[in-house]
């Protein structure tokens, strides 16, 4: 199981400074819910956990992020294996323009996965073994994103057809699909309705025992029913961070109180 550390990190847009002096040590097995305002850093802390910043040119950052011990940012550091590692939910899903099936066996395949370079037969033909065994996989993330049962007679079905909260759904196993230890979730239900936001909910309480779950979330509601730990970030401050039940129950800052009444938003 990764674990995160991050030091004295600030973050930059050009001249806007979006994070300023985050140090935060990451709860390992646990939903993490980074919460605040609109335009608070929010999103912008949790890509750069996985150096999905880098696909800025604008962004400037010091500090420093720690996996395991090692720095993300060090020169010898293999950002493809980071981001296998810490895997990444959008705010919106993005269905791969081919069927179901093969959205999630898109990862393993390209990663070498578990079966997931098919051996080939003298004629070019795959093998049934191989066969066998990316079924096997893509049942196993589709049933650990909680989308099997709806999914099974559809799977060789463009993904696009899928609703969107089951394309979310799909998008976890996905995610799930390159094995990663780590999984950032950008308010990943902001654009389900209320059912399929309840499904991708339970999946998440699910998969903590085996991941660590960092969620971006603008509704306190879903961080009191989800989190185990809550980071506040105001105007790209941390303000507050500790575990979900204290942080609810005995805010100390000001601003966290302010916040958690609805005076600020």
């Amino acid at each position: 199981m990764s674990h995160i550390k991050i030091e004295k990190l600030n973050v930059s847009y050009g001249n806007h400074q979006v994070l300023k002096n985050i140090s935060l040590d990451i709860p390992d097995r646990q939903i993490v819910a980074i919460i605040g305002p609109s335009g608070c850093g929010k999103t912008t802390l949790l890509k750069s956990m996985n150096r999905l910043l880098d696909l800025n040119e604008e962004v400037v950052t010091t500090g420093d992020i720690m996996v395991d011990g090692a720095s993300i940012y060090h020169n010898g550091m293999d950002v493809t294996s980071l981001r296998k590692k810490i895997g990444f939910i959008p705010q919106r899903p993005y269905p791969l323009p081919m069927s179901v099936f093969d959205n999630v066996a898109f990862g393993p395949r390209i990663h070498g996965l578990n079966g997931g370079r098919p051996e080939k037969n003298d004629d070019g033909h795959l093998k049934s073994k191989s066969k066998t065994n990316m079924s096997l996989l893509v049942e196993r993330y589709l049933r650990l994103a909680g989308l099997w049962d709806e999914v099974k007679d559809r799977l060789h079905e463009p993904a696009v057809k899928l609703s969107i909260g089951q394309q979310q759904r799909l998008a976890l196993a996905r995610v799930l699909s390159i094995e990663p230890e780590v999984i950032l979730a950008d308010e990943p239900t902001s654009a389900l309705d209320p059912v399929s936001a309840k499904l991708v909910e339970a999946q998440f309480k699910v998969l903590k025992e085996n991941y660590t779950i960092i969620i971006v979330t603008h509704i306190l509601r879903q961080a009191r029913r989800l989190a185990d730990y809550i980071v506040f970030l105001y105007l790209g401050d941390m303000v507050e961070h500790k575990p979900a039940a204290e942080f609810f129950a005995r805010p100390e800052d000001e601003k966290t109180k302010a916040y958690i009444s609805g005076e600020i938003s």
